[in-house]
């Protein structure tokens, strides 16, 4: 069975590269063609790119170059370790050096055995962060991490969120806290054993977290805190990962990974279709963006999400977490990490997280609507400053009005083509419109409009095939468009609603579905 299925998910993958490669082949040569002829030149091009996304291009590069230069000091390091004698002069092997806890001036290295005077009870261990051959001054395994399970009415994925954290935390270091929930999150979570607040007034997630880290003082007690959504599961590597990503004294707040649980027999067609559309938004933007913004050269991440993330402690007490206006708060977190140089945004794999996407469009487009307007309150809210973290802030923002605005207007042009095309002698009475018709489909014929809009998505959807080795995703990509529509509208019409919408952060709790083994 193993062999058959390795084998499908093989041919599906050339299937899909092969398709990938032939509609880029095509769609750029009709796209040159139809620029040439339209006399635009260079300009052209640019649009070609923005199809794409120019941001993604950007930091695809930057996520190279951070990739070289790790691979490069990886090289060097085992050469150097290579060329080392492995026994020190007088036959005693040499295994570490410790320093004394926060760098005291007082600490005394070990002996080249390994026995010395030096204490022993905190210090750290001095050894090469992985990330980015940053020097590290802390020992991992001594790094203490609170999680902390906001949840409102999520009766059906607390204990699933829990059973996660227990996998990974002692129970003593879990705290759920149950924002006025009308249902069984708080006794669910109490039966575990894990320590529980229950507010009897809806505060909404960041009030919620506010008041169950000042209720425990959980950044006076811990290292960390982690902050893990209801409706999330944490993968067996998550912990270690964190640990490992802290022990570089620079990092502020550690991004999760996420990962979209594909659990197609637990959705129905239109679940599916968010979840495989999801599943190629996260990858792009984590991969080909996220990573490139989280170099410790650029540090520029704009967000820290807030579905299974980690801040050091010295750093979450110096931020707003609940300031008033705001919908959502990780946003917020994220640029208040920026505006007061508490430290880098640092990410990697090796912190994934199981995320349960949307299972109707209803939910989807409230979810996206409360993402977006929480970024432009947050951009509200901290206006500009100068910095390398606001210019590569402003090229984005510029790219996503940009982009979402063309995409809309073409959208609308191909449908006003769609409708002259083929509503014959019912449209073309219609006053002005056979001119229209004329003049626009002179410039934009409707196969022009249908290439430049459907092409250039699918080809994505087919390398994600090609990635996930799920051939599903060549059904489903077929029908992300309206999807995207949807994103671009809500992407200009939370604008305006963000100056003048009043925003207390309380929860709209979403369809949930009671997690089971992933898949």
């Amino acid at each position: 069975m193993r062999i058959a299925r390795f084998i499908g998910g093989l041919l599906t993958g050339l299937i899909a590269l092969v398709l990938a490669a032939a509609l880029f082949v095509y769609w750029f040569d009709f796209a040159t063609s139809m620029a040439a002829a339209a006399g635009i030149g260079a300009l052209g091009y640019v649009f070609l790119w923005m199809a794409f996304g120019l941001n993604l291009l950007l930091w695809t590069v930057v996520g190279l170059l951070r990739l070289a230069e790790g691979g490069a000091r990886g090289a060097l390091r085992r050469g150097s370790r290579g060329r080392q004698p492995r026994v020190a002069p007088g036959g005693r092997e040499r295994e570490r050096v410790l320093v004394g806890a926060a760098g005291a001036s007082g600490g005394t290295a070990l002996s080249e055995s390994g026995a010395g005077t030096g204490p022993a009870a905190g210090a750290d261990t001095v050894e090469t962060a992985a990330s980015d051959g940053a020097a590290a001054v802390r020992d991992p395994e001594t790094t203490t991490i609170a999680v902390i399970i906001p949840a409102h009415n999520e009766e059906p994925v607390i204990g699933s969120a829990i059973s996660s954290a227990l996998g990974l935390f002692n129970r003593w270091d879990i705290y759920v806290v149950s924002d006025s929930s009308g249902d069984a999150t708080a006794e669910i979570a109490a039966r575990t054993g894990v320590n529980v607040l229950e507010l009897l007034t809806n505060r909404g997630k960041a009030g919620a977290i506010e008041a169950v880290i000042e209720e425990f003082s959980l950044t006076e007690n811990y290292d960390g805190v982690l902050i893990l959504d209801a409706d999330t599961e944490l993968d067996a590597g998550y912990v270690e990962g964190a640990k490992r990503q802290l022990a570089d004294p620079g990092v502020a707040a550690v991004a999760g990974f996420v990962v979209s649980e594909w659990k197609p027999r637990e959705r129905n067609v239109i679940g599916r279709i968010i979840s495989a559309y999801r599943d190629r938004l996260y990858f792009m933007l984590q991969y080909l963006m996220r990573f490139g913004q989280t170099w410790k050269r650029t540090n520029v991440a704009f967000i820290v999400p807030g579905f299974a993330s980690v801040y050091r402690s010295r750093a979450l007490r110096e931020i707003t977490v609940n300031p008033p206006g705001l919908v959502i708060e990780d946003f917020n977190m994220t640029f208040e990490v920026h505006r007061k140089r508490l430290g880098r945004v640092s990410m990697r794999p090796d912190t994934k997280a199981y995320s349960q996407d949307p299972f109707t469009f209803r939910d989807y487009r409230k979810q996206v609507g409360r993402w977006t307007l929480g970024f432009w309150q947050t951009v509200r809210r901290h206006g500009v400053w100068p910095s390398f973290f606001w210019l590569a802030l402003a090229l984005y923002i510029l790219e996503v009005v940009l982009v979402s605005f063309l995409f809309l207007v073409t959208v609308a042009i191909a449908v006003f083509v769609l409708v002259g095309t083929f509503g014959g002698d019912v449209v073309a009475g219609l006053p002005f419109f056979t001119e229209g018709f004329t003049a626009v489909t002179a410039f934009l014929p409707l196969a022009a409009l249908a290439i430049g809009l459907l092409v250039p998505d699918y080809i994505l959807t087919c390398v994600m095939t090609v990635v996930r080795r799920r051939p599903s995703y060549l059904l489903y990509g077929l029908f992300f468009f309206p999807i995207r529509i949807v994103d671009a509208y809500l992407s200009l019409r939370m604008i305006p609603k963000a100056w003048t919408a009043k925003s207390d952060g309380r929860w709209s709790s979403p369809t949930r579905v009671a997690n089971k083994d992933r898949e």
